[in-house]
């Protein structure tokens, strides 16, 4: 499938529990046409205990969100996009 997002897109959630918030593109799962946002989508991870931390942690982490769930974002007035925004290199 032909991916659309690249890595610090500025993207608008359409759809799920985190609809209306934006953020940015930290990283791109092909295979499975997912993205994982900063800020978005987070959830608790529970880590066992070790050296390190004798007691064990809870861990804040960003889930993947399905790449159809979100838009992009236009740069001037952040309203969202069908096509990515015209960028020049």
């Amino acid at each position: 499938m032909k991916q659309r997002l690249k890595k610090g897109d500025t993207v608008l959630v359409i759809a799920g529990n985190d609809k209306g918030q934006s953020g940015t593109v930290e990283r791109v799962l092909v295979e499975s046409d997912r993205v994982i946002i900063e800020g978005i989508n987070m959830r608790w991870k529970h880590k066992k205990p070790n050296q390190k931390s004798p007691k064990g942690e809870r861990v804040r982490e960003a889930c993947s969100i399905h790449a159809s769930n979100v838009m992009h974002v236009d740069p001037q007035s952040g309203k969202g996009l069908r096509k990515r925004p015209n960028q020049e290199r």
